[in-house]
């Protein structure tokens, strides 16, 4: 079989990338190693730059997200005992919004259903060959047995444990990584949020945050250690948790209920070299990873998306190859700005365990600054709501 791209992973980014191509008349085919069962219940974060939300304008996927998107214009800092707000349309002129990934997800496969698109579920890519040429091609298994797909460009969006980083040349596979001491223990919980935007919480019990996937849906996070495992937390625990790391009054606010889904995320950074050899692309999670503190890794494999698009659409519109040779620098300039960025709110809230009292001043110290700080709520508005690309 021939396509013109070749995308791995049926996650958001690659169903965003395929949808843009096909709107501009350009062929492309998505093989994705689960069933769509499986990519559409999986439970991921939901706050969207500005940037992202334009794109998805733009893919002509936004209809529902106008409707059931909470646009938030600042988010709530606390150190456990008060709170301040970071007003993000005084600041940086523009708002984030809140809609699940999930949403999204189901968003693009209803569209690119429509389209025709051709997407194939439990179709695991086992080789990809010949990137440093015009002419690459992939394998992959489905029914048991080994496919060939020939086309012009193949782009890995298939995530930090899938193939298209591996298919790298060794002599670029550096990679840069992190990984924290703790996690962060999330729950859903059919309840009214206790805030109409996020709070951050920085206490001497360890941080939290309070999230939301709509009005009647809350999603809540606790620091635990990296080891932790869901299953030790009971709804009570959790609850209990919770409430203590949070300022009074919106302890009081709170109103619990059973979790219907529970799970421990490890923190790390991680964030490969490159982004490109010849013509084998990475997205999204298969070539960088964020600290989920500042809500940037959707976003960031949706501003990879729109590198990648403008190069491939300048390539079959114009003949160009300038946007391909800059798309790894072009992306990774804002990866990294978002990672200072993470890697900056990450450590301002969170007590590493047995942190010593001189790092804990530091963090006080770090986080007074903030709230005092007009100049310094504004390179975080400026931030939290998207760099441009």
């Amino acid at each position: 079989m021939k396509t013109q791209v070749a995308i791995i992973g049926g996650g958001p980014a690659g169903l965003l990338l395929c949808r843009k191509l096909m709107r501009l008349g350009i062929s492309a085919v998505i093989l994705e190693r689960h069933s769509r069962e499986h990519v559409t219940s999986r439970i991921r974060a939901g706050v969207l730059e500005a940037g992202t939300v334009r794109q998805l304008h733009d893919a002509g996927v936004a209809q529902r997200l106008e409707k059931e998107g909470l646009e938030h214009s600042g988010v709530c800092l606390s150190d456990g005992r008060s709170a301040f707000r970071v007003n993000f349309r005084k600041l940086a002129g523009k708002p984030v919004t809140v809609y699940g990934q999930t949403e999204i997800t189901r968003d693009l496969y209803d569209a690119l259903d429509n389209d025709g698109a051709d997407i194939r579920h439990r179709c695991p890519v086992v080789e990809i060959n010949n990137t440093d040429t015009t002419r690459p091609n992939l394998r992959y298994l489905a029914n048991g047995r080994q496919h060939v797909i020939n086309c012009d460009f193949v782009v890995a969006c298939d995530g930090y444990h899938g193939v298209g980083r591996k298919f790298l040349p060794e002599h670029r596979k550096r990679d840069f990584e992190h990984c924290f001491p703790y996690g962060w223990l999330g729950i859903l919980s059919e309840t009214p949020p206790i805030h109409g935007e996020l709070i951050y919480s920085r206490s001497k019990h360890g941080f939290a945050l309070a999230s939301m996937r709509s009005d009647q849906l809350s999603r809540y996070y606790i620091q635990v250690a990296a080891y932790e495992k869901p299953e030790n937390w009971s709804d009570e625990d959790f609850w209990t948790e919770f409430r203590r790391r949070l300022p009074p009054a919106d302890a009081e606010r709170l109103q619990t209920g059973p979790s219907i889904e529970k799970s421990v995320a490890v923190l790390r950074a991680f964030v490969c070299r490159t982004l490109r050899h010849g013509r084998l692309f990475l997205c999204g999670d298969a070539g960088h990873i964020v600290p989920p503190t500042g809500a940037k890794g959707l976003n960031l494999a949706a501003s990879d998306v729109h590198y990648a698009y403008n190069a491939l659409s300048d390539y079959y519109l114009n003949g160009n190859t300038d946007a391909i040779e800059a798309y790894s620098g072009l992306a990774l300039g804002r990866v990294w700005l978002a990672m200072r960025f993470s890697w900056w709110m990450t450590n301002m809230l969170h007590p590493e365990p047995e942190q010593s009292s001189f790092a804990n001043q530091l963090q006080e110290a770090e986080f007074d600054q903030l709230r005092k700080l007009r100049s310094m709520q504004k390179v975080f508005a400026r931030n939290y709501t998207g760099l441009p690309y």
